[in-house]
Formats: C-alpha cells, sequence, structure tokens
C-alpha cells in the first residue's frame, strides 16, 4: 500500500492486511483533535507499559531526524515497523512532517522481500537488515535501532553494498521510547564511525557511575538517566569542530568484576564478533577465587575452524581472555530478539 502525505486524500487503494488498517488509523487518530498519542513500550529494560506522548513533542523529533538526514518533500519511505510501538509511528510522523511518500509493507523478518522500487528513507532492526541484505542497494538512506548492530552485521553490509557500489549510507541510532525514538545517530557505512553524534537541541553528561544522562527538553522534560556506560567527546579533530558524541561501552548491569578488574562484556563481545560470525556473550560467573569469572558463551556447534579464530583474538588486557569458553546450541532471547543475558545465566549455573 502506498499513501502520498503531501495529499491527505491521495492514498493508494485499500487496506489488505491488518498492518495496513492499523497505520491508516493512526493517521486518523493523528490528524484529530486530540493533542497525544498513546505509545507501548517495547519491555526490553523492564515491564512494557502504554503511556501518552504530546504530538507536539513527536513532531520535533522527527524534525531532529529529518534535518540530520536531509530528507525533502516528495522523498519515499518506507514502514515496515510495528506501529505500536514508537519506532514504526515516528517513521509515519516523519512522513507526515516532511510529505513524504509512504510505503507500507507488513513488518517481517525479510521486509524487502517484494519491494522493487528506489527507497529514500528507511528504518529496520539488525535482524531485518540481516535478511535484506541483497536489495540493501535500493535504500539510499537507512538507519537501523531496537538493538546494536553486531560487528559481524556490519561485515556484511560493507561487503553486500562495496559490491552493489550503490550510494546508500546507513546510520545505528541511539534513543529508547522515552526519547520518542533516537537523539543520536552513528554512520554503520560507508567510512563507519565510533561515536554517536548527538541531535541539536539535546544535552548529554554521565551520572557518578560514567551513565549517561541525557536533556532533551524538546523531547521530555526530564532529564532521562540510562545505566548505559559512556565516553563522551565534545570535540570532532576531524571537522575541527565541537561536536557532542559519545561511545557507548555496555550497560552497567552488565559489568563484570574479575579479581577487581571492571570487564564490559559488549566491547568484548564486538572483539569476537569481527573474527567469528556466531552470537556470543561474556558472562560474569560467580568464582569463590575471583569473585565473578569471565566466561565466553558460543552459539553453535564448537569446530577446529572457530577454535582456531579464537586462538588468535588478540585481546587488550590479560584479564579479558575468558577464562573457560561455553558451547550451547541456542543462547536466550527476549520477545524482541535481544540476547537475555539473565535466563543465559541461570542455564549456565543451574
Amino acid at each position: 500500500m502506498f499513501i502520498d502525505l503531501s495529499n491527505r486524500s491521495h492514498f493508494a487503494g485499500t487496506p489488505s492486511n491488518d498492518f495496513e488498517t492499523k497505520v491508516l488509523d493512526f493517521i486518523k487518530a493523528w490528524f484529530s483533535e486530540s493533542k497525544t498519542v498513546q505509545i507501548q513500550s517495547s519491555g526490553s529494560t523492564g515491564i512494557p507499559k502504554v503511556f501518552d506522548i504530546e504530538k507536539s513533542k513527536m513532531l520535533n523529533s522527527a524534525e531532529m531526524t529529518c534535518d540530520f538526514l536531509k530528507l525533502n518533500a516528495g522523498d519515499c519511505a518506507l514502514i515496515c515497523l510495528p506501529i505500536e510501538y514508537i519506532s514504526g509511528k515516528m517513521m509515519v510522523v516523519r512522513s507526515i512532517l516532511r510529505k513524504l511518500k509512504l510505503v507500507i509493507t507488513q513488518p517481517s523478518t525479510n521486509p524487502l522481500e517484494k519491494v522493487n522500487q528506489k527507497i529514500d528513507f528507511c528504518a529496520m532492526t539488525p535482524l531485518q537488515v540481516e535478511n535484506s541484505l541483497d536489495k540493501l542497494h535500493l535504500i539510499q538512506k537507512l538507519i537501523i535501532g531496537g538493538a546494536s548492530v553486531s560487528e559481524t552485521l556490519k561485515n556484511k553490509i560493507s561487503q553486500t553494498l562495496q559490491r552493489s557500489h550503490a550510494p546508500t549510507t546507513i546510520f545505528e541510532t541511539y534513543g529508547m521510547s522515552e526519547t520518542l525514538s533516537h537523539i543520536a545517530l552513528k554512520r554503520i557505512f560507508p567510512d563507519p564511525e565510533d561515536w554517536f553524534t548527538v541531535f541539536e537541541d539535546v544535552d548529554i553528561s554521565f551520572d557518578e557511575r560514567g551513565c549517561l544522562r541525557i536533556f532533551a527538553p524538546k523531547l521530555n522534560s526530564e532529564v532521562l538517566q540510562t545505566n548505559d556506560l559512556v565516553e563522551i567527546n565534545h570535540f570532532d579533530s576531524a571537522q575541527c569542530e565541537r561536536k557532542k558524541q559519545f561511545r557507548f561501552l555496555g550497560r552497567i548491569d552488565n559489568v563484570i568484576n574479575s579479581a577487581g578488574a571492571k570487564i564490559f562484556p559488549e566491547e568484548l563481545e564486538k572483539l569476537v564478533k569481527k573474527e567469528i560470525p556466531n552470537e556470543v556473550v561474556f558472562l560474569g560467573i560467580e568464582d569463590e577465587t575471583l569473585g565473578q569469572k569471565l566466561v565466553l558463551v558460543i552459539e553453535g556447534a564448537e569446530s577446529q575452524s572457530i577454535n582456531h579464530k579464537l586462538s588468535t583474538i588478540n585481546y587488550e588486557k590479560s584479564f579479558h581472555k575468558p577464562k573457560e569458553i561455553i558451547f550451547v546450541d541456542q543462547i536466550p532471547r527476549t520477545p524482541n530478539g535481544k540476547v537475555n543475558r539473565i535466563e543465559l545465566k541461570k542455564l549456565l549455573t543451574n
């Protein structure tokens, strides 16, 4: 289904499935007299909840993204994310704000399967991108959110798009429901970046733990405290100008304390995933001597090839090398596809 949001009366076709109906219902709700819409959180960091958000703040968020990506009236956007969540709703709001042409595709793990036209702008999850590599060249500007983008997927994206010589630009997002989608983007193709660049009108700092604090008054009147450990940079040496940037180190909940050394598992997982394609997780397992013993869990069968690649990894610190490597058939995941570290730890210790 196709909607030209520069002209609300031009709806191409009638809804053919439940998702198209939900998108149209949201558009009607958006143009109603109500000043708010309901948003459902994903529940990835707690119990899912439903809350009301002011339309004006959603427009502010949409403007930040559209300005950053330089989206213009008449551009073609594709929505393939559930409309119940902020990610899906914001795709529609951005299209309304910039008067984009919106292509509606049923959310699935392979949303580009039946798409054969050029798309100027799209938002997808890492899993959707993983299953759409053969058609990424159709998209000019893609943002990836919902979970971190693995090193393995970054390599696949780079190899695929370099072969096709496509003018595609891809960004990883940082945000949450409370920030009305993302407040920062990091380019991963071409010319990958190490730092997230924060939007204008958003201020960042960190607390005494080193965890990110976000103040985005146009999106949320409260200062949002995260449990994400970050490094902050206020100067872009490449551009010789001041910028608000940060590098994600890991969630404080996941930090492993082994013999007094603090270890960020997400950083080590990035390193290992550069060498092997399997899903990997570093955990701290209780140990009488070390406090927590560093363990590497790998999804899939053990093989001589994988063990060889693991032996070649150059860890920055000696205590970053795992004390034990465990292979499992399947790593537990949350309903939205993220690794469930708590359940995995239970499986290993019970």
